[in-house]
C-alpha cells in the first residue's frame, strides 16, 4: 500500500538521510538501484524537483538516459547495511541487486515505470526535465582534485546532473 505524503512534511527526513545514503532506482533494461549521497530537493521552474548527480561511468546513467525517469527511496530509520553494501559497491551491469540485496519492489504508478523499494519506504517518483553534464573547468580546483581524480584515460569521471520533477511522494506500508 502506498500512503501519499506531502514533500514539506518529509523534506527534513530526506535531507538528513541523503548524506548517509539513499537509493536512486532505475528500470531501463532491468531494475537497478544505487546508493547516492549527493542530491537536492527543491523547486525548479515552479515545480517540486529532485536533482540527482550520476557519474558518466555508471550503469545507472545509461538507464536514466534510456527511460527519463527514476525513483528515490529513503529509509525511515538508518540505512540497512546489506542494502547499502550491495547497492553502493556493485554494478547493476554485473549483478541482480534485487536478489543480492534482498530488495522488495513496490509496483510503480500508472504513469511511471520504476518501482520503489519497500525496505527504504519513503519514495519519490521522478521524471527528468533536464540534464547537464559537468564541465571540469567550471569546478573549483580543490573540489575537482578531491572528488574527480583522473581515471585510466586521464580524464575525470564527472557527473551528469538530472533535474527531475517529483510526480508523487509516498510511503510504502
Amino acid at each position: 500500500m502506498k500512503e501519499p505524503v506531502q514533500l514539506e512534511e518529509c523534506a527534513k527526513r530526506i535531507y538528513e538521510a541523503l548524506p548517509k545514503g539513499i537509493l536512486l532506482n532505475t528500470n531501463g533494461d532491468k531494475f537497478n538501484s544505487m546508493v547516492i549521497g549527493w542530491g537536492n530537493l527543491g523547486a525548479t521552474w515552479g515545480v517540486p524537483t529532485f536533482v540527482a548527480y550520476v557519474r558518466e561511468s555508471r550503469y545507472t546513467k545509461a538507464q536514466i538516459d534510456k527511460t527519463g525517469e527514476f525513483t528515490i527511496s529513503i529509509p525511515l530509520e538508518a540505512p540497512i547495511p546489506k542494502i547499502a553494501k550491495v547497492c553502493g559497491s556493485m554494478s547493476g551491469r554485473d549483478v541482480d541487486k534485487v536478489k543480492e540485496a534482498g530488495l522488495t519492489l513496490e509496483e510503480p504508478g500508472a504513469n511511471h515505470h520504476t518501482p520503489g523499494v519497500k525496505e527504504y519506504p519513503l519514495t519519490l517518483e521522478c521524471q527528468v526535465l533536464y540534464s547537464q553534464e559537468q564541465d571540469a573547468g567550471g569546478i573549483p580546483a580543490d573540489i575537482r582534485k578531491a572528488f574527480y581524480p583522473a581515471g585510466a584515460d586521464g580524464k575525470p569521471d564527472l557527473h551528469t546532473a538530472y533535474i527531475a520533477r517529483i510526480l508523487r511522494a509516498y510511503v510504502i506500508r
